[in-house]
């Protein structure tokens, strides 16, 4: 029988919690803070973990650093619906956890009753996680603990505003994302060539093209990741769809923001896309291209009806992008659950654009990939490390790639 931990300083949740995961046929246990949660990670051995953020004595965010560097098991983050929440949910995916869910707080009409199904739902996925992935978050974890030691600030990142540390030089971004038309922004400075974990870029590279990059369950830590060693030479116009709820997604761009070259945002309706940046779909909303104009994109949000379930969905963003950009365009499906980006990539590559899916070795959760590869539609099948190798590769003149 699967084991579920679920931890929480509320009785209530846990009850609840506890109850409805009982209900669907797993065994579960307990725990009222973090410190109990680390303690019972070892002897009660469970194959997920449910986890507050805000608890007394140890919370979620030290909890989840612990537990992935002694037993890494995947965790599902039970967030406050908050500014503060969402920045500590970010910082326990960072940490290695693989997903969240927020908590009901009124601000919307999810329920208890939404809730628990919810968590039942992602429990079910969660327990078939690839654990080669899982032990690869707890390599993560350690090496950031590492570093906030080094730094003298456990418990915090190294990061901070929108100053970028590319090998031995910081890069400042603009932040200021106006609606007017494609002029305005600065440009982002060239990383330094000390920089050894960029990605090497080809002399005869096209100009400017467009990645659609799609993820959900396990994608943020790997979309950063991606995000470190995307060649800034490049140019790209980039636009990420993550599957967050809204007041997340915008923490979600400050975050790939400070750890990038790109200057990235959360986009806005009308807004231009120019080389070099990276727009990100606002939770609850489709992101649309909504035409390419001397070399920029035009940006579309609507609240249009939710696709496999979801809004903002890979599919929409990448069907709009096959109608709208006439050349250089790569999509990506990273790691997640359900069958959004399958079509987007079918649409992608019916537009004569490059399409590349992450491998099942390297994904927590391999069902979006998996659904994009079954169509027969994928050019690149790639370890997380090497999707940025594999876009590079896709954008030399000729058209062709090391494979």
């Amino acid at each position: 029988m699967t084991r579920v931990l679920v931890v929480d300083d509320s009785r209530f949740m846990r009850t609840v919690i506890g109850n409805a995961l009982g209900e669907a046929g797993y065994e579960t246990e307990t725990a009222v803070n973090g410190s109990e949660a680390v303690e019972l990670a070892g002897t009660f051995d469970p194959d997920v973990v449910t986890m507050d953020v805000e608890m007394p004595e140890l919370d979620g965010i030290d909890a989840v650093e612990r537990i992935m560097t002694t037993n890494p098991v995947p965790i599902l983050m039970l967030s406050a619906h908050t500014e503060c929440g969402a920045e500590a949910t970010l910082d326990a995916l960072e940490r290695g956890a693989v997903d969240f869910l927020h908590k009901p707080d009124g601000s919307d009409s999810r329920t208890m009753i939404d809730l628990t199904k919810e968590v039942v739902d992602k429990v079910d996925d969660l327990a078939e996680a690839n654990v080669s992935t899982v032990a690869l978050a707890r390599a993560t974890a350690t090496a950031h603990a590492t570093r906030s030691r080094l730094a003298g600030n456990p418990g915090q990142g190294t990061a901070t505003g929108n100053a970028v540390a590319v090998g031995s030089v910081d890069v400042q971004v603009n932040a200021d994302h106006g609606t007017a038309g494609p002029a305005a922004r600065p440009r982002i400075e060239t990383p330094s060539e000390a920089d050894a974990d960029a990605a090497s870029l080809p002399t005869d590279r096209t100009a400017a093209p467009t990645i659609v990059l799609g993820a959900s369950t396990g994608g943020p830590k790997i979309v950063e990741r991606l995000f470190e060693r995307l060649p800034v030479d490049l140019e790209a116009k980039v636009l990420v769809v993550q599957h967050m709820p809204p007041g997340f997604t915008d923490r979600f761009a400050d975050r790939l923001d400070t750890h990038s070259a790109y200057d990235v945002f959360e986009a806005s309706d009308g807004e231009w896309l120019e080389p070099g940046e990276v727009a990100v779909a606002p939770g609850d909303s489709h992101l649309e291209v909504g035409s390419a104009v001397d070399d920029c994109l035009r940006l579309r949000l609507s609240d249009g009806e939710r696709v496999h379930g979801v809004r903002p969905s890979i599919d929409v963003t990448m069907e709009s992008a096959a109608t709208a950009v006439e050349d250089g365009l790569c999509g990506v499906v990273l790691t997640g659950m359900g069958f959004d980006g399958a079509a987007g990539i079918e649409a992608i590559k019916a537009a004569d654009g490059y399409t590349i899916a992450q491998d099942e070795a390297t994904s927590p959760v391999f069902g979006i990939p998996c659904q994009a590869i079954e169509t027969g539609c994928v050019d690149t099948v790639a370890p997380a490390d090497g999707i940025v190798d594999a876009i590079v590769d896709a954008f030399t003149t000729d058209g062709e790639n090391d494979d």
